[in-house]
């Protein structure tokens, strides 16, 4: 991977950024599109590297060993700064929001010349989380960077964000990698075939994904308990439906994942009734899927399906969380 930005695929998007960056062709704004896990954060890193190594290699090949390089992917350089949304304690969170005050706080950073590299740059994530007010005001900052300073976002999708935030950036759409690659990748970790073959299903080809359950067990263990609740669910009263949700929408961080894991279960089922050849994500869960696809036609699995993804887009416009649920478990079919 030394030739690819030691990045796990996305080749063609390292070979075009490298290509920029060598010919002096680096655009003031960027944006990562793409399924959180997919490497997002880290090509925006390894850019913000090619930009400012000591030692480059060659022109846009940055050598990861000098001190800069090293800052830079501990997110640490005096002159990289990464933005997040917060939570009600202004503490990093994701499914937080990305406020105004830490888009101005920024604009003033970005007109200081660099401290000790030839650019300043700044690092969005999940911009999809900003407010309406941080938004606007990244727009005027787009209108007016500075030339030393490099703006970088990430999203899950373009279309989440205003269009003239969009027309502003170099949109790069990362797609998920081939089973095949995660599951090479795994096993030079050490893990057994068969172990790496699952989570890279289960990953659905976000290398960062996979290897982030392969750190921390217990992402394995909440999937398995959110795709317990869902079975328990479907045949389930109104009342305990209700129960439910009144318990999971006080954690907005984890209604948010409970939907997440629960979409990628629904678009099995999605696949297994239209008869579609793709492989499933959620391998292990393959009986329930079958089962479940034999006793829905597809506009049905479609319907839930889309209504997955609407709850989703509506968490981001602050609708009532426990309203949200209850309507989305009450709509699920009963089987």
């Amino acid at each position: 991977m030394t030739d690819n930005w030691n990045l796990l695929g996305h080749e063609w998007a390292v070979d075009m950024l490298r290509q920029h960056v060598a010919h002096g062709q680096i655009r003031h704004a960027y944006l990562f599109a793409g399924a959180p896990g997919l490497g997002r954060r880290t090509l925006a890193l390894r850019l913000a590297q090619a930009l400012n190594c000591e030692k480059p290699i060659k022109a846009g090949e940055p050598c990861f060993v000098c001190r800069t390089c090293k800052q830079i992917e501990a997110m640490q350089h005096p002159d990289l700064s990464v933005i997040q949304a917060l939570d009600g304690d202004n503490i990093p969170k994701e499914g937080g929001t990305l406020k105004v005050d830490q888009i101005r706080e920024i604009q003033r950073t970005l007109n200081l010349k660099p401290y000790q590299s030839q650019y300043r740059v700044v690092i969005f994530l999940r911009f999809q989380e900003a407010n309406d007010s941080a938004s606007n005001a990244l727009l005027k900052t787009l209108e007016e960077a500075p030339a030393h300073a490099i703006l970088l976002l990430t999203a899950d999708n373009p279309e989440q964000l205003l269009p003239t935030i969009n027309s502003r950036c170099e949109i790069l759409r990362l797609r998920p990698l081939p089973i095949e690659a995660i599951v090479a990748d795994l096993m030079e970790r050490g893990m057994d075939e068969d172990r790496a073959r699952l989570l890279a299903h289960i990953s659905g080809g976000r290398p960062g994904f996979a290897r982030r359950m392969v750190d921390d067990a217990a992402v394995l263990e909440q999937r398995e308990e959110r795709l317990n609740d869902l079975q328990t669910l479907l045949p389930a009263s109104r009342v305990e439906k209700f129960n439910y949700a009144d318990k999971l929408s006080k954690d907005k961080d984890a209604m948010r994942q409970t939907i997440l894991v629960w979409l990628s279960y629904w678009r099995d089922v999605l696949l297994r009734v239209a008869g579609a050849s793709t492989p499933l994500i959620n391998i292990d869960r393959n009986m329930e899927i079958e089962f479940l696809a034999g006793r829905l036609d597809l506009s049905t699995a479609r319907k839930v399906v889309s209504e997955l993804e609407s709850s989703l887009e509506k968490m981001d416009r602050n609708v009532n969380s426990k309203l949200l649920l209850e309507v989305l478990l009450l709509d699920l079919p009963r089987v």
